[in-house]
């Protein structure tokens, strides 16, 4: 993988490579619906991280992060499908990904509010 030394940039982008790889997978077994529904949301996580890094202010950089975020939950919800359905595969560290990827969006969104807040306040 090419390390861009940005943190969320590189792990969204592994990411959404072991959901391909997962999915792919879940279509092997013809369970089609439900892997097309994983593979759009766990790509796009990614995809809108990569868009957040040319935001062209900051409230538009938390919101592309903000959607991304959102995708982290839908792809939780696929995930638990599959972790509750008996003739469902499920990948643990799938799930451990997605939850990382979930704090670390958290943490960033949560900052960038706040020195929007602040900035806003000098103003």
């Amino acid at each position: 993988m090419e390390n861009t030394g940005n943190r969320i940039v590189d792990i969204s982008f592994e990411f959404a490579l072991n959901v391909i790889k997962f999915t792919e997978m879940l279509e092997d077994q013809r369970i089609y619906r439900l892997a097309d529904q994983l593979w759009r949301s766990g790509t796009s996580i990614g995809a809108n991280i990569e868009e957040a890094q040319c935001a062209e202010t900051r409230l538009d950089f938390i919101h592309k992060l903000k959607i991304a975020a959102k995708e982290c939950e839908e792809t939780s919800y696929w995930l638990k499908i599959c972790r509750r359905h008996e003739r469902y595969p499920f990948d643990e560290s799938l799930w451990q990904q997605n939850e990382e990827i979930k704090r670390i969006l958290s943490a960033i969104i949560g900052t960038s509010r706040r020195r929007l807040n602040n900035r806003n306040r000098k103003q």
